[in-house]
């Protein structure tokens, strides 16, 4: 990350190493995170077949897709294009050839898999 003296924060994504989620097949990137943890903008890798378990949004979330789709039960969201989803809003999504995405919330994910310890585990870190 460059830091300039205006208040802007240059992100040299290509040199950021993807981080593991606790979702197999998932890797993230994270661009920016609030300092509590809560509300971050991330960049997410997906290999073909990836599934995302039964999750509600606290927040708003948007996904914007570069490559690949993204699958749930309301729809496909396919590259170049982009989703929304409610605060409350529950699902489960899956990528059939996998995606690379870049995905912004006001709040982290809570998965129905498990209870979360940490903000950081609610958005799939390990």
């Amino acid at each position: 990350m460059i830091d300039s003296n205006s208040g802007s924060h240059y992100i040299d994504v290509e040199n950021l190493d993807w981080q593991s989620t606790r979702f197999p097949g998932v890797e993230m990137k994270i661009l920016w995170s609030d300092p509590d943890g809560e509300a971050f903008t991330a960049l997410f890798r997906t290999a073909p077949g990836t599934t995302l378990p039964k999750h509600q949004h606290r927040g708003i979330e948007q996904t914007f897709i570069l490559e690949g789709s993204l699958v749930d039960e309301d729809g496909v969201c396919t590259a170049g294009n982009f989703v929304w989803r409610d605060a409350g809003s529950v699902h489960s999504a899956h990528t059939p050839e996998g995606s690379l995405a870049i995905s912004i919330f006001q709040k982290a994910n809570h998965f129905f898999d498990e209870e979360p310890q940490s903000p950081a585990d609610r958005c799939g870190q390990k």
